[in-house]
């Protein structure tokens, strides 16, 4: 399928692995010209990015620098996916909430809410310039509340708020906002040695391969299996796409069937 993307220009956050290296692969692929921002920079990344910034994110000041420096290399930004998220495994804990310390709170709110409303503010003005397009990477446990380590539902729940705002204010003057709310997905957040996955299969007395083989069953995922990158690259490079045109302000969910409500 034609995305109609040749010669577009993308910012993708979060970009040197998994979901986001994944997009930037896609958009590539689809002929946009991509900068890549990630705190480190993987060859994955460099081979088809036009493109890439190191920057933490989880700041304002290196929120705004990336954006700064993908609009000098880029010429203007038609497409804006947020990706960045989540958190580094090896620092979260699975404790309640009256255990968990105020650091993981601010840690998860820096980087899953308040760098992408940095990222988003600074990108703006060439968004609106060229009426373009706003993709956020948000989670299936902005609806499940005790889903995660304490801390992330609810700055999953605040960035999906966001960008509904962000639909409201700017589908007028013709930017386009949506969320994506994956699942579980099979990245490094689960797979990795020191991942949420890791500390999770550890908490249930099971070796870090069987938790995962367990997932599904466990979390009741409808199509048996977990969600891979690429599938959720597939859907985020379509909503970027003028295919996407009328979708304005949807969270659009890919989880196999995790969610059983309406």
């Amino acid at each position: 399928m034609d995305l109609g993307l040749h010669g577009k220009t993308a910012l993708v956050t979060g970009a040197s692995r998994g979901i986001g290296l994944a997009v930037a692969e896609a958009l590539a692929d689809a002929g946009v010209r991509v900068a890549g921002v990630a705190r480190t920079i993987t060859p994955e990344l460099e081979k088809v990015a036009t493109a890439t910034v190191s920057a933490d994110l989880s700041t304002a000041a290196g929120a705004t620098a990336a954006v700064r420096s993908a609009l000098t290399e880029l010429g203007g930004i038609d497409i804006l996916i947020n990706n960045a998220g989540g958190g580094d495994g090896d620092k979260l804990g699975l404790e309640g909430v009256l255990d968990i310390p105020d650091e993981q709170w601010r840690n998860l709110f820096d980087l899953n809410l308040f760098g992408v409303v940095a990222v988003t503010r600074a990108a703006l003005p060439s968004l609106i310039e060229r009426r373009g397009a706003i993709v956020t990477v948000s989670s299936i446990n902005a609806q499940l509340p005790a889903g995660g380590p304490v801390g992330y539902s609810e700055a999953k729940s605040a960035l999906t708020a966001f960008n509904k705002r962000l639909s409201e204010e700017f589908g007028p003057r013709g930017v386009r906002v949506n969320t994506v709310s994956p699942g579980v997905v099979g990245t490094a957040i689960w797979r990795g040695p020191d991942s949420v996955g890791a500390k999770l299969a550890h908490a249930n007395g099971l070796a870090q391969e069987q938790f995962l083989d367990a997932v599904p069953e466990q979390f009741g995922i409808a199509s048996g299996r977990i969600t891979e990158a690429g599938e959720v690259a597939a859907l985020i490079a379509f909503l970027a796409s003028g295919l996407a045109g009328n979708i304005v302000g949807a969270d659009i969910v890919i989880d196999g069937g995790t969610i059983k409500t309406l």
